[in-house]
């Protein structure tokens, strides 16, 4: 097992206490008026240099395989848009006990939602996982929520809305754009990110905070952490951290029944536990309207628990991946098993009686 890169003394991880501190400054100074039109388009540069280093940083051929893996992006695509919804429309049996009726529209609306695109590739990445595939699967979540989620939103929710085809645009443009540039880059670029990859690495724990700060101080701008009683609010936590959960225990669970490699699994558990928040807001806004307050307050707990605890998972995962395979059925672990038992094996045939033993030669 590989050792820790940051000092024993730390009681957390450096990155879960940047992403504890970033939440931190955002309660206390949020970025508003024209800070936060500069901090919205700091994070669209910095997720456009994400996309860009990624795409530079595959080659065609993996960028290629990741379109090809069909299997894997049906079971991402069934954990967001079906997995989710079922679990979403479950919930209805807690209200009004746990959740307030406007609290769980909100729930449900969270599980309608495609996955994230930048913080499950920078969490697999992380956790040493498959980052083509994982960029392929979000992508494809993304562009398919698009038109599905409002479908779904219309059909469970009893409500309507659209999305405009610049929505599809503004997805290319700021992701998959950025990203094809790399690859057609990458030729003349690839020495400059192999000489300075430690460098460029914090470019994906530095988008994630980012992205933290510029959502948190969205919610507090509009007031929202006021509209709900702390009881209420400690009850709304715990059904997300169930969901959350459930989640997590079905991808990794299912992507192991599946057959799925060790890479595939990580990338399946990343983008198919998440919810999108940036998808989220500009549809709760022409879904909801003027309600969309007090709505998204489900979808912004859970964006914050999601990433605190995927943090964990990934950077637990990524100090992991340098010793054998965990899984039993892999061949690493038939190795151990075999290796196991072989112990057990000597170690009983070693229980000789006194007479049973091999003599060792007289000495001369």
């Amino acid at each position: 097992m590989r050792r820790p890169t940051y000092p024993a003394w730390l009681p957390v991880d450096p990155f879960i206490a940047g992403l504890l501190g970033t939440v931190l400054l955002a309660a206390l100074l949020p970025a508003t008026g024209g800070a936060a039109t500069a901090a919205g388009g700091a994070t669209d540069a910095a997720v456009a240099l994400l996309f860009f280093l990624y795409g530079a940083r595959l080659s065609t051929r993996e960028a290629l395989d990741g379109v090809k893996h069909w299997r894997l992006h049906l079971s991402v695509l069934a954990c967001t848009f079906a997995v989710f919804p079922l679990l979403g429309l479950a919930a209805r049996g807690l209200v009004p006990f746990a959740l307030s009726p406007q609290l769980y529209t909100g729930l449900l609306f969270l599980c309608l939602l495609p996955s994230t695109i930048q913080s499950s590739i920078a969490f697999t990445s992380i956790a040493r996982g498959n980052v083509a595939a994982a960029i392929c699967a979000g992508s494809f979540s993304s562009l398919i929520g698009v038109f599905l989620t409002p479908l779904l939103a219309a059909l469970l929710l009893g409500g309507g809305g659209g999305v405009s085809a610049d929505s599809v645009l503004d997805l290319v443009l700021r992701l998959l754009a950025p990203f094809l540039a790399g690859q057609l880059l990458r030729r003349w670029i690839t020495g400059f990110l192999t000489r300075h990859k430690k460098a460029l690495g914090y470019v994906d724990r530095g988008s994630i905070l980012l992205v933290v700060y510029t959502a948190f101080s969205a919610g507090m701008a509009q007031g929202i952490w006021h509209q709900v009683t702390p009881v209420r609010l400690l009850e709304l936590l715990a059904v997300e951290a169930v969901l959350l959960a459930v989640m997590l225990a079905l991808t990794s669970y299912g992507a192991r029944r599946l057959g799925f490699d060790r890479a595939d699994r990580v990338t399946i558990v990343f983008a198919g536990s998440k919810k999108s928040l940036a998808s989220g807001l500009p549809m709760a806004t022409v879904l909801f309207g003027a309600q969309a307050g007090l709505t998204i307050l489900p979808l912004m707990l859970f964006h914050q628990m999601q990433l605190m605890v995927c943090a964990v998972i990934a950077k637990r995962w990524a100090r992991r991946d340098g010793g054998p395979d965990p899984d039993p059925v892999s061949p690493q672990g038939q190795r151990r098993r075999f290796t196991t038992s072989t112990a057990k094996a000597i170690a009983r045939k070693s229980r000789y009686a006194p007479s049973e033993r091999p003599r060792s030669p007289a000495r001369s």
